[in-house]
């Protein structure tokens, strides 16, 4: 008993289409899956060369506090652009800023317990730093502050 199974001729290679087709999906799907992923790399990457020129225009803030003194009418003091580096030496980016006098005031609440209303003035500064990392990040702040001195304003 010998019984022989016919295909019919129109399905032959159907399951080699199919399973092109397949793989031509499963490729589609992993190259927008890598390409969302580097999408993805780059953002974080902005994120934190956006941070680090945040945090290097604070640093010219404090640097530009500490280098004091200030004085009114003797027009803006720079600090000069410096590069940060980290431990490895790898550039983080650089900062610079820039102390300008903006005006002297009655000191608001003062008491006349410690002399004439006018024997003491606050002299208003405002500093401008701008911190620079990588990929064209930039962050620029603005700080004022006041100092209590003697009455000499201009």
């Amino acid at each position: 008993m010998n019984t022989h199974l016919t295909l019919p001729s129109r399905q032959r290679g159907a399951s080699l289409i199919i399973g092109l087709v397949l793989l031509l999906v499963l490729s589609v799907l992993a190259v927008s899956t890598m390409s969302s992923a580097t999408f993805g790399l780059t953002m974080a990457g902005n994120a934190q060369y956006t941070e680090q020129a945040f945090q290097l225009a604070e640093t010219g803030v404090e640097v530009a506090i500490n280098d004091g003194p200030f004085c009114a009418g003797c027009g803006p003091k720079a600090t000069p652009a410096t590069a940060v580096t980290d431990a490895d030496d790898n550039d983080l980016g650089e900062f610079e800023a820039s102390t300008d006098y903006i005006e002297c005031t009655p000191v608001v609440g003062f008491s006349e317990d410690y002399g004439s209303a006018d024997s003491f003035k606050a002299y208003h500064f405002q500093i401008t730093s701008t911190g620079s990392s990588a990929r064209a990040a930039r962050s620029v702040h603005q700080q004022d502050f006041f100092l209590i001195g003697p009455n000499g304003c201009l």
